[in-house]
């Protein structure tokens, strides 16, 4: 599992149903019952983490259930400091996903303004969760917003960030496929090969389109 994740944090071993099923029990059997003890409780999980487990336990308490209402601006400083900590796609992307895309389909007015900084600034991981932020909003995707966080890093060489462009973008185009294809059309010097791949694989196979541009 190490070697595979290229991480220099060791793995406990624990597979993935395992650690979710004993999260879970944990989790429940142990409410936290203040705003203050469940971010403490996220951080320190991260912070004092020995195996790469535990910090994939704090993501995952940070995402609880219960949790829900704890889940406001406030809580951004924590998700930050975990995707520039953490610096890796593992991680990352199920911040991007599960914590700071929930923040921005509740909060769309303030997160709007921070993934746009997020997608300018110099962290190619901050870079990376602007992107994918809005990976399972579906019809609901800002597409400005999308667009605006892919520009900046369009004609970026780092992998992950083209990977991520693409796979947004694929994503996408499960709800608006002529609007993607018309996007990586109009954008076909600029995106990598990688990112264009990406984004039409799905439209490509359907033959919706005949080839990526």
């Amino acid at each position: 599992m190490q070697a595979y994740m290229k991480s220099e944090m060791p793995y406990a071993g624990v597979q993935t149903p395992a650690l979710r099923a004993l999260c879970r029990e944990v989790f429940e059997a142990h409410p936290l019952g203040t705003w203050s003890r469940w971010i403490d409780t996220v951080l320190a999980l991260w912070r004092r983490a020995r195996y790469r487990e535990e910090r994939y336990a704090a993501i995952t308490l940070a995402a609880f259930r219960g949790y829900r209402d704890f889940r406001t601006l406030a809580a951004l400083p924590c998700y930050e400091e975990m995707v520039v900590d953490g610096a890796w796609w593992d991680y990352v992307d199920s911040i991007a996903t599960r914590l700071v895309g929930d923040l921005l389909s509740r909060h769309p007015r303030e997160m709007k303004r921070h993934m746009r900084a997020w997608a300018r600034g110099a962290d190619v991981w901050k870079r990376r969760t602007a992107i994918l932020s809005q990976l399972s909003f579906k019809g609901a995707t800002d597409v400005r917003l999308l667009h605006a966080c892919i520009e900046p890093s369009i004609d970026h060489p780092e992998f992950f960030l083209r990977k991520a462009i693409g796979w947004a973008l694929r994503e996408h185009a499960k709800t608006d496929p002529d609007g993607v294809a018309e996007y990586v059309r109009a954008k076909a010097d600029r995106l990598s090969a990688l990112s264009k791949r990406e984004a039409l694989r799905n439209l490509v196979k359907a033959g919706r389109i005949d080839a990526v541009p």
